[in-house]
């Protein structure tokens, strides 16, 4: 089969014929239809984040057709439209049975510990597909598995409530799919602090309070526009020590603030009158839970978390095109996030 791998670190990908793999009686052979270009890939491919082995497939949001069953999956047959939970976990540890798969002992993560779905087909085990309803496009089903899901987990981890304001800071593919699932959850003002024109028009066109981070200070413009207070929720999805101050200090009293995005840099917190006088919280969160998938999946489904065709772009299996696509992470990107065909 066809596959795009990362084979050297600091080097462009490269296009390689591979053994398409072989299931055992608890896997699945996924036909890859679409494969999601995250952020995280260019990471991988520059070496900001670390990688064991090579070479290895990279793609971790996936979506695709059963095309073989292992002997001890019963609840998806060969032809079902699924989706791939891109963690793969144990099941057994004592993190797996409290449903927190994320902290798994010996969990791989697909893409980056296993081969991925920068290829025709991917392995995987049968517990980490979901159906994919007919209602959902194979491009959406794929993107929906890391940074709409992420942006799920992020926000029930900071228990945004019906009524209550929330600021987002970057207006990506995570930011996006959180503007969206804010509004399913009853939010009231959601604020969008970017950087980028076609961003900001994208998020004010969505009904979203636009806050130009470079005309003024976003603290203060949000602070501004509630009337001093600032908000209940900030979640910070760009990864950068300045943006992940300013995501805890627009915030109004009790207020909580979820980090997402991944950086090197340390933050500077002023305990007593940015944290402790006004009982804040600053919470930490890591990728999501499988438990978190059917909700998710049905938000899209009913279409309250929708990606417009703008919003996306497309590139085939083609190494040339994909390593294209992560080079343009290196700017800020007017859209919400390159697709791969593979398989429709």
């Amino acid at each position: 089969m066809r596959a795009v791998q990362l084979t050297q670190v600091g080097k462009p990908l490269q296009e390689a014929e591979v053994d398409v793999p072989e299931i055992g009686a608890s896997d699945v052979l996924v036909r890859v239809a679409a494969c999601g270009i995250c952020h995280s890939d260019e990471n991988y491919r520059a070496g900001i984040s670390r990688i064991d082995r090579l070479p290895v497939t990279l793609g971790h949001e996936i979506a695709g057709w059963i095309e073989k069953a292992g002997a001890d999956i019963k609840h998806v047959t060969p032809g079902d439209r699924v989706c791939v939970h891109y963690l793969a976990h144990c099941g057994s540890c004592e993190f797996c049975v409290r449903g927190l798969e994320q902290f798994c002992r010996s969990g791989q993560m697909i893409g980056k510990h296993l081969d991925g779905g920068y290829a025709e087909f991917i392995k995987v085990p049968g517990r980490n597909v979901f159906a994919l309803p007919d209602q959902i496009p194979f491009e959406i089903g794929a993107i929906m598995m890391c940074s709409s899901a992420t942006a799920l987990h992020a926000l029930n981890k900071a228990r945004l409530k019906s009524g209550e304001s929330i600021a987002i800071f970057g207006f990506g593919g995570l930011g996006f799919s959180a503007f969206q699932l804010a509004r399913a959850f009853d939010c009231e003002d959601v604020y969008v602090v970017e950087i980028n024109p076609a961003k900001l028009a994208s998020a004010a066109r969505m009904g979203a309070i636009a806050i130009d981070a470079t005309s003024a200070d976003p603290i203060e413009q949000i602070k501004e526009a509630t009337g001093g207070t600032g908000v209940d929720v900030a979640v910070e999805l760009i990864g950068s020590a300045k943006t992940m101050r300013q995501a805890v200090l627009c915030l109004g009293p009790l207020g909580r603030a979820a980090l997402v995005g991944l950086t090197a840099e340390t933050m500077s917190i002023l305990p007593y009158t940015e944290l402790i006088n006004k009982e804040a919280e600053i919470i930490g969160v890591s990728d999501h839970l499988a438990a978190e998938l059917p909700t998710l999946i049905e938000l899209a489904r009913s279409g309250k978390l929708r990606f417009p065709p703008d919003a996306l772009r497309f590139v085939g299996l083609n190494g040339e095109q994909i390593n294209a696509a992560l080079d343009a992470f290196q700017d800020s990107i007017d859209h919400v996030r390159t697709v791969i065909k593979v398989g429709f």
